[in-house]
């Protein structure tokens, strides 16, 4: 994935990673490190911030088709749907976008379900592996 969007994937704080405006404090994901998009900021000093570990899913759907290129597949595997969860972070006033964690289906989820950001793995081959993010329902204690 991008380098700086998230903290070391093995690490137990797995947390996406945004920068804030030091002058009207918008908060920005994926982060910018040039100037405020805010438009009516004329700051341009960004921090890095650590985001909400935690949100409330926005929206969801399914992916049930191969994207065309450049998304990287191979066509001789069959092709596996996917779910992609929109996820609310209240502390940060803005909706993140990322794929559910491995076996979450659009069954599992529901709207304004609390959900938490994990370390996922978005590709291997050759020895490497590419990592992501994934958002995974919070289990609700009994």
């Amino acid at each position: 994935m991008v380098a700086g969007w998230f903290t070391d994937a093995r690490g137990q704080d797995f947390r996406l990673l945004g920068t804030r405006c030091t002058a009207c404090a918008s908060v920005f994901f994926p982060r910018e490190d040039s100037f405020c998009r805010n438009p009516a900021c004329a700051g341009g000093e960004l921090a890095e911030v650590p985001l909400s570990k935690r949100g409330r899913v926005w929206s969801y759907t399914d992916g049930r088709y191969r994207p065309p290129s450049p998304y990287v597949s191979d066509p001789q595997v069959a092709w596996e749907p996917y779910t992609l969860v929109a996820v609310e972070l209240a502390a940060e006033r803005m909706v993140v976008l990322g794929q559910a964690a491995p076996g979450v289906s659009t069954a599992d989820l529901a709207v304004g379900m609390e959900v938490e950001v994990v370390p996922g793995v978005l590709n291997e081959e050759a020895g490497t592996v590419w990592t992501t993010w994934h958002w995974r329902p919070v289990e609700v204690a009994v």
